[in-house]
């Protein structure tokens, strides 16, 4: 860019993309090609380049895996979100899980509902970690 001379609009928004986690990248890419019918590919290639230096390549996961780390102090509230994480579980088979932490909650999903359940169980007051 230190070659050719663009606006300060247009550097101003290349600076936000550099700065963009790899899954914020992809996110973008795909928002540019519904909304414009392009190709963001450039910006795809990019982005693991500056995850790598950043520290962020881990994020370019498409499967990740919930793990209870710790139940907390809310053991019963953490019980109740499990089972509605998964609703197939008893609620012995629930309590075994929240007792036995650390222990995987839901394994191999995408990233939007492994955030999902993040969120509820950690509203419960759970500790947790997506791998």
């Amino acid at each position: 860019m230190a070659d050719k001379k663009i606006s300060d609009k247009v550097e101003k928004i290349a600076k936000e993309i550099e700065g963009l986690t790899v899954v914020e990248a992809a996110e973008l890419s795909s928002y540019l090609e519904e909304k414009f019918g392009v190709s963001a590919m450039p910006v795809a290639a990019a982005a693991p380049q500056g995850a790598a230096q950043g520290g962020e390549a881990a994020e370019e996961k498409t499967s990740f895996t919930v793990v209870l780390a710790a139940a907390g102090d809310n053991k019963l509230g953490v019980i109740k979100a499990i089972r509605e994480i998964d609703s197939n579980l008893g609620l012995m088979e629930a309590k075994k899980i929240a007792e036995s932490a650390p222990q995987e909650i839901l394994k191999d999903v995408k990233k939007e509902p492994a955030e999902e359940a993040k969120k509820k169980l950690e509203a419960a007051g759970a500790k947790v970690e997506l791998k």
